[in-house]
């Protein structure tokens, strides 16, 4: 087998073992994560659901939202030849997979994020360095894009904490008001943020809601 044959199956099998990471790093997983943590934080049920449910839920919405993208790079992998055995560029399937990628990452990433980070590069970067960092795109789009999902992850979650944080607050007063300290708030607080969040229909609106904030 010849070298750069050798040398082109090593990088292959590397870059499928990091695909967990790039499939975290480079979609909409890791918003949808953030925020289904923080909610079921918020209702105070440590064990339910459990987590390899949350992350498997946030998988399908991460599934569900990236089609598109998918089918954008598997087109182009398929204009290239890929399937047909007619290429074996690994440098040329990155560069026509990278384009819809990096669309889709720079389309919902916080200006002010790429600015600052674009900023810092002054700081960090030589000259020539800067000049590779213009050419080489994904370098500023996906720690921007990374940053902006974790803000506005925890933005999302603030908001869906709070009433939970006000049922909590007026059950211990209630609690303390009648004199019940030895009652457990969250025995009391737990079922109604339950319930709450049942009748109010929470996971539908929060998932819709989620799915919807990456819409164009």
């Amino acid at each position: 087998m010849p070298q750069f044959d050798l040398i082109t199956m090593v990088t292959l099998f590397v870059a499928m073992a990091l695909i967990p990471l790039l499939l975290m790093i480079s979609t909409c997983f890791l918003k949808i994560a953030v925020v289904l943590v923080i909610v079921k934080n918020a209702l105070g049920v440590q064990q339910v659901p459990p987590t390899m449910a949350v992350y498997g839920i946030a998988l399908a919405l991460t599934l569900y939202i990236m089609a598109p993208v998918f089918l954008d790079v598997k087109i182009n992998l398929e204009a290239l030849g890929v399937f047909n055995n007619s290429s074996g560029q690994l440098s040329e399937i990155i560069n026509v997979s990278l384009p819809p990628m990096t669309e889709f990452m720079s389309r919902h990433t916080d200006p002010t994020v790429k600015e600052m980070l674009t900023g810092t590069t002054q700081h960090i970067w030589s000259s020539t360095r800067q000049d590779m960092g213009k050419n080489a795109e994904i370098l500023l789009v996906i720690p921007s894009f990374v940053v902006s999902e974790i803000q506005a992850g925890f933005k999302i979650g603030f908001l869906i904490y709070l009433p939970f944080i006000v049922i909590d607050l007026l059950v211990s007063n209630l609690l303390l008001a009648l004199g019940m300290q030895m009652v457990s708030p969250m025995t009391i607080s737990m079922p109604l943020k339950i319930l709450l969040f049942v009748v109010a229909d929470g996971w539908q609106k929060l998932l819709q809601s989620l799915i919807l904030t990456y819409a164009h």
